[in-house]
């Protein structure tokens, strides 16, 4: 399908930035600005060029004051490095998430795979939201050379665990640490990139994936039958600080010398230790960050935990930890809208129609996903009698095409501008198609190609989208409230996913033993239960067997409900995506100083 492009330049009632009022009802200026109304281009005098923002906090002025000492070549170094450290970053996660259940294993605790990863995703998920703060407080080389130390300690802690408890800790670390370097590169490539070029710039941070999903697999073969698995993690302690080290130079570098140009405000603060504590309190607006922290936790973790639980979602635990963290994510909106002295996210910002449609979007889509993809493997295994290779390559089909696409999309953005229209007009309906065939060929005896056809049209529809959901959130902010939001919208993405992993658990487990109990031969009743929680049990009986044409006909009839539960959840982000302003980045500056 050929994308067509509009005319890119700007039309007559589309404005590329409104500067917006302290009430947010239009788009927010960037930082200081003005508007050429002649011709729509912006000027910006050379005193607000060489100035940091007085009101931002003291780690984003050292941001703005790095960008007005960057060199070129140092900034297409540090793009390069980028891309290097990002590469590691997907090679060394793969091979770690693969030889988790090996480790739980040698400790003869396989059944607890579930449970580390359960804790150490919520953990670091929600650790995004402080270390947002960190970066806009303390500076961007300080929060980046702690989370490469965190890292490097999970992995020491990984290759010497002795129990499931250390290697648990380790896990936390580690995702903490990983997630965390993610965030920081993300925010480096919006530090330093033009509006109009970001979108390229972030999915090019994103393209090591083109190459790490096809590395990690044999990688992870060749660790197994050589040096076992606690030098499979050992090594990338080594590995990581050697890689990270220019990173953190360069930005070091930079800052210093911004230092001894003059560019960042001295601090003299004449505090004494208890005012400091209560001063970076209010900086960090800790308050703020434990309501919606635990919230956000206790909401989560009774979408993880329900199903340990014997009466499930009737258990009084997992209804605590849904009421009390409704209740606490409430109570950090009225504290953020009426009583935080200073916010975690401006009040206006948080108000504003393309973020709150943004978010909405963002929570129609993970949840969406998530209940047509989780027992997607099971079906390819068991229906369409794929190996565990081509399986995996399958499910890796929306990695490397909306990796790939996400290239394409930024280019576009580059010269047209324009974020809603390719959202709405091929992002959303792409999606859409994608999702909506997988209705009519998840059935026993469709072709496999139909299926790939189907994961095609959702990677370049997703990837289209996953662009412009960080674009318009970006767009919107200043350059002070960029960690902050893309904090909040990676919890809305948590949030999307945990619901939608919820609604293809209920539905699986209310669905499939149903149509089992319908499909299955009468001589095979007896092992129903089996047959339901076992896959390795459903895929041993042969091809054309009544048993196995029960299974995939019990497969095909559960399926085609979930896909049609995540269609409606799709077909849900035409509004959301409908209701973004109009937003052109083409004509609109965000950052001072040197930019890619």
């Amino acid at each position: 399908m050929r994308l067509r492009i509009p005319n890119i330049h700007t039309r007559p009632n589309e404005v590329p930035m409104v500067a917006e009022t302290a009430t947010g009802s239009d788009v927010e200026v960037a930082g200081a600005q003005e508007m050429n109304e002649k011709d729509g281009t912006q000027v910006t005098s050379k005193a607000e060029e060489d100035t940091v923002t007085p009101e931002f906090q003291h780690g984003v002025q050292m941001a703005q004051a790095m960008n007005q000492v960057w060199t070129r070549e140092h900034l297409i170094a540090a793009y390069i490095i980028i891309w290097v450290i990002n590469f590691i970053q997907g090679f060394g996660s793969g091979i770690t998430g693969t030889l988790t259940p090996y480790v739980t294993s040698s400790f003869q605790a396989h059944s607890l795979t579930a449970t580390t990863s359960i804790i150490s995703s919520l953990i670091a998920g929600l650790w995004k939201l402080p270390y947002a703060k960190i970066l806009d407080v303390w500076g961007r080389p300080q929060g980046f050379a702690l989370m490469v130390a965190s890292t490097v300690l999970g992995f020491i802690m990984m290759a010497g665990c002795t129990n499931v408890t250390t290697y648990c800790a380790a896990q936390v670390f580690y995702q903490v640490g990983y997630t965390a370097i993610d965030f920081t590169i993300t925010i480096f490539v919006a530090d330093t990139s033009s509006l109009k070029n970001r979108a390229w710039w972030i999915a090019y941070t994103a393209s090591p994936w083109l190459i790490v999903t096809w590395c990690y697999g044999p990688a992870t073969n060749r660790v197994l039958e050589s040096i076992g698995f606690r030098w499979g993690f050992g090594i990338w302690a080594i590995v990581y600080p050697i890689v990270c080290a220019p990173l953190f130079w360069l930005m070091w570098h930079n800052l210093k010398k911004a230092e001894k140009q003059g560019l960042i405000p001295k601090q003299d603060s004449g505090r004494t230790w208890r005012e400091s504590v209560i001063y970076y309190a209010v900086q960090f607006d800790v308050v703020g960050i434990l309501l919606i922290a635990t919230g956000l936790s206790l909401f989560l973790l009774s979408f993880s935990l329900y199903s340990y639980q014997a009466e499930q979602w009737k258990s009084p635990m997992i209804i605590c930890f849904l009421v009390f963290g409704i209740l606490l994510s409430a109570f950090f909106s009225v504290w953020e809208a009426k009583f935080a002295p200073v916010t975690f996210v401006p009040w206006h910002l948080m108000k504003d129609r393309t973020v709150i449609f943004t978010f909405a979007m963002v929570a129609a889509i993970y949840s969406g996903y998530n209940v047509w993809y989780d027992y997607f493997y099971s079906m390819l295994i068991v229906v369409f009698n794929t190996s565990v290779r081509d399986a995996t390559y399958i499910l890796n089909i929306y990695t490397i095409g909306a990796t790939f696409w996400c290239l394409v999309v930024g280019i576009i953005i580059r010269y047209n501008g324009r974020l809603k229209w390719i959202a709405l007009y091929f992002g959303v309906p792409v999606n859409l198609l994608g999702v909506g065939l997988m209705i009519k060929f998840r059935h026993p005896d469709t072709s496999i190609g139909w299926i790939v056809m189907c994961q095609i049209f959702v990677a370049f529809g997703g990837g289209t989208l996953v662009i412009c959901e960080q674009m318009t959130v970006m767009a919107v902010s200043t350059q002070q409230n960029i960690p902050a939001i893309l904090a909040f919208e990676f919890m809305i993405a948590n949030i999307g996913s945990s619901i939608g992993s919820a609604i293809a658990a209920a539905m699986w487990t209310g669905l499939f033993p149903t149509n089992l109990a319908k499909y299955l031969p009468a001589s095979a009743l007896p092992d129903l239960q089996t047959i339901y929680g076992d896959l390795t049990v459903q895929s041993s009986y042969a091809i054309g067997t009544p048993e196995r044409d029960g299974i995939n006909k019990a497969y095909g009839e559960t399926q085609k409900l979930m896909v049609v539960a995540s269609t409606c959840l799709y077909a849900t982000i035409i509004v959301w995506v409908s209701l973004w302003r109009e937003i052109n980045v083409k004509g609109m500056k965000q950052n001072k100083g040197m930019t890619m």
